[in-house]
């Protein structure tokens, strides 16, 4: 049985409303502890001790050159620090200084307190109900746009052989 589309709707404009307070929210995180969202995205993968710029741009959907930006700004404000990496002198390796380190402490503080004051509260069970419902949706929308990327677009030419 098919969803009533007021229903649906309803539920998609949820969703964009929550999806815009949480970028808001995060955008006001990383503004509390004096970073930019993409510098805290930095800093969060190099305490991961992986950080490969290459990779994270990938990932990231963001250019190597903006990454490299964003760390020579880290650096410059004493929040990351580079040498050649032990075991590849291709490869530099990043590390968070103690400065980079009290910088994801603040957001993590943070973090929790707004866990605490909204989350925490809410009923465990409609907790667990909302997490799998979130990574069902989730899955949806995964695998409809990968079908939708390898369909070819209507108007579009197919190759001659």
């Amino acid at each position: 049985m098919t969803a009533p589309a007021a229903s649906i709707h309803r539920a998609i404009q949820g969703l964009q409303r929550l999806a815009e307070l949480f970028a808001e929210r995060r955008r006001q995180l990383a503004r509390e502890a004096g970073l930019s969202e993409g510098e805290w995205q930095v800093l969060e993968e190099i305490a991961g001790e992986r950080f490969m710029p290459s990779l994270f741009a990938r990932r990231r959907s963001v250019s190597p050159a903006a990454v490299s930006r964003t760390l020579r700004g880290l650096k410059a404000r004493g929040c990351v620090r580079d040498a050649i990496a032990p075991r590849d002198a291709r490869r530099r390796a990043y590390r968070l200084t103690a400065e980079g380190r009290r910088a994801l402490a603040r957001l993590q503080a943070s973090r929790a307190r707004a866990i605490e004051a909204i989350w925490a509260p809410l009923p465990a069970g409609e907790l667990v109900r909302f997490g799998r419902f979130a990574s069902e949706l989730a899955d949806r929308l995964e695998a409809y746009a990968a079908r939708s990327a390898a369909r070819p677009r209507s108007g579009s030419r197919r190759p001659r052989s």
